[in-house]
């Protein structure tokens, strides 16, 4: 039948249903009528709309299949025409066309009423659309879980068919980083979706949502029934710098590196490697932040509770070096004890400025134990004391006030230190070098390599100090300053140095007197360079003396007062003396006149 003749059938057919409609509305009127009822304006034009609102266009519709074309279907829609679909819009994902049936009841979506020739315009492929976007809606606002079939890998993440494409960033696929994407691909998820722009049509899909979920209510059960002193088994599944996650079957506990063995390692890797079953101890429970701490090493006997029975102080071990700093070398005893040896204890003789000079990583050395802390977990050991201490014997080999004989080994500001034997040094201070000279530096008198005697001072074998003396080997000149000099003596010297306060000079070898500022001059003095110079011999009066400090004042001013005084005194002596004799010639010349 030709689609004009079909149309003017299906609008007649139409007429006589709009016809018998009227029928029963007069009918159903005159019944309202009869029953004193009214029907209002309103109540027509909403029955009307109810009656028409399934063919609005943009609408899934239900209709029944007509006919099957070889590259088409028609579809019936109860419209006044019927609508043909493409046969490609029944494909399934296979790409094949599953069995129709004339009369079978499909959905369609209208997508126009009338087109150019007046036939509707329907497609199965958009009603399916429609109808996937309703479902993936309304999971998505329930929170539902969807089932996913990952399609491809793009850029950022993988393509997902939930009937619809949809986008699952890297991200989002596991609780993890996965690293080969590929190997998804083909394969069917549980997914949630996260985000959803109809408009532009894109879905945003999470695995790790779900993943996270289940993680919690898994990490829920287990905290509940998880106790602390707890054995339990579990398998490594992370590996850090500071220690390894272990999957307790639905919660991640921490296995902190200084709790996996009671010896000593550099990285965690050097016991498990990912995957390895272990047992572990349950050592804490956070219920509030739902961490589990564990430890490994508190499944065994802890080395340090019979230490002091095995290694009592002062005892001979011997160890493995397994770790060494700049303060000490670290000694393995057994699995989970070590002991360190400080640099101080290495040595009775020799300066050690690193332990590395001394023993290497791997060496196997013998010590003595010094002290332990079973509180603290440490133990003191020393090389040294292996061998005797040198100083026990150096009071009989250097007794005080004996000389002695070796080379300067080291020259300093404050002195010399001469080496007397190996690892036995003796300091010369540089106020014991010289009696009589004032040093401003030991070089002055001393050479590095230069092979000197020296009297023994004191002697401190606690902590290793030898006083020695080069001055000490000559007479103080001082012991006889008291027998020698007095106050008044008129002294020579020679002017050997300034300071503001005056100058100094050397009455003999060792022996100086300081001549103050105001006493160098009857006049006023400014300096002391003004009135006097450096070597310049001159003589000056002792004013004071004070052994016990080393101690002699010296003045010019009271020389010459006394000079002038003493001068005045012999004038008036003279002048005493031509007074008499003039009083006696003139007696005389008296005398004789008479």
């Amino acid at each position: 039948m030709p689609v004009k003749e079909r149309k003017k059938q299906k609008l007649s057919e139409l007429d006589a249903m709009d016809a018998n409609s009227d029928k029963e509305d007069t009918m159903e009127e005159e019944k309202i009528s009869s029953n004193k009822e009214e029907v209002s304006t309103e109540d027509m034009e909403k029955l009307y709309s109810e009656t028409m609102r399934d063919f609005r266009e943009g609408r899934v519709l239900k209709g029944r299949i007509i006919r099957i074309n070889p590259d088409s279907v028609l579809v019936d829609i109860g419209y006044k025409s019927e609508g043909s679909i493409p046969l490609a819009e029944f494909k399934s994902e296979s790409g094949e066309i599953p069995p129709l049936k004339v009369g079978e009841e499909i959905e369609v979506y209208l997508d126009k009423t009338e087109d150019k020739e007046g036939i509707i315009v329907l497609s199965k492929e958009k009603a399916e659309k429609i109808k996937v976007w309703d479902e993936i809606t309304k999971a998505y606002e329930s929170d539902q879980i969807i089932k996913g079939k990952v399609t491809s890998r793009i850029k950022g993440g993988l393509t997902v068919d939930i009937g619809i494409k949809a986008f699952l960033p890297g991200s989002q696929i596991d609780l993890r980083p996965v690293k080969n994407l590929d190997k998804l691909i083909g394969k069917t998820l549980a997914l949630k979706i996260i985000k959803i722009n109809k408009k532009r049509g894109n879905i945003v899909l999470s695995r790790r949502k779900l993943l996270e979920e289940e993680r919690e209510e898994k990490k829920a059960d287990i905290l509940v029934n998880l106790k602390e002193g707890q054995t339990v088994k579990g398998i490594v599944k992370n590996i850090t710098e500071y220690g390894a996650f272990i999957d307790l079957g639905g919660i991640d506990g921490l296995l902190h590196i200084t709790d996996m063995t009671w010896g000593r390692i550099s990285h965690p890797s050097e016991l498990f490697v990912i995957g390895d079953e272990i047992d572990v101890k349950v050592l804490k429970i956070d219920l509030d932040n739902g961490k589990v701490s564990l430890g490994l090493k508190q499944i065994s006997q802890d080395p340090w509770t019979d230490i002091e029975k095995k290694c009592p102080v002062g005892s001979r071990v011997r160890g493995k070096v397994v770790s060494i700093t700049d303060y000490g070398a670290f000694i393995e005893l057994e699995k989970g004890i070590e002991g360190l040896i400080h640099v101080s204890e290495m040595s009775w003789t020799k300066k050690i400025r690193h332990p590395s000079k001394l023993i290497a990583m791997g060496d196997n050395a013998e010590a003595v134990v010094l002290n332990i802390d079973v509180e603290n977990k440490r133990i003191s050991l020393g090389i040294k004391q292996c061998e005797p201490n040198p100083w026990d014997l150096i009071e009989k080999k250097y007794p005080i006030g004996s000389i002695v004989e070796g080379s300067v080994r080291n020259i300093t500001d404050f002195g010399v230190f001469i080496g007397l034997e190996e690892g036995i040094d003796g300091l010369v201070h540089i106020s014991d070098m010289s009696w009589s000279q004032k040093l401003k530096h030991p070089s002055e008198i001393v050479k590095k390599g230069q092979v000197i005697e020296a009297k023994v001072l004191s002697l401190d074998k606690e902590n290793e100090r030898l006083s020695l003396g080069f001055k000490q080997l000559q007479p103080d000149p001082w012991e006889k300053v008291s027998e020698k000099y007095k106050v008044n003596d008129i002294v020579k010297g020679r002017i050997t140095k300034f300071a503001n306060f005056g100058a100094f000079m050397e009455i003999e070898d060792g022996v100086e007197g300081l001549i103050h500022i105001s006493e160098l001059s009857l006049e006023n003095v400014s300096k002391p360079e003004d009135v006097v110079s450096i070597d310049q011999e001159l003589e000056a009066k002792i004013i004071r003396i004070d052994t016990s400090e080393r101690k002699i004042g010296l003045s010019i001013r009271s020389l010459y007062e006394d000079r002038e005084q003493s001068e005045v005194n012999q004038y008036l002596e003279n002048q005493e003396k031509l007074d008499t004799s003039i009083k006696t010639l003139t007696n005389k010349e008296k005398n004789n006149t008479d």
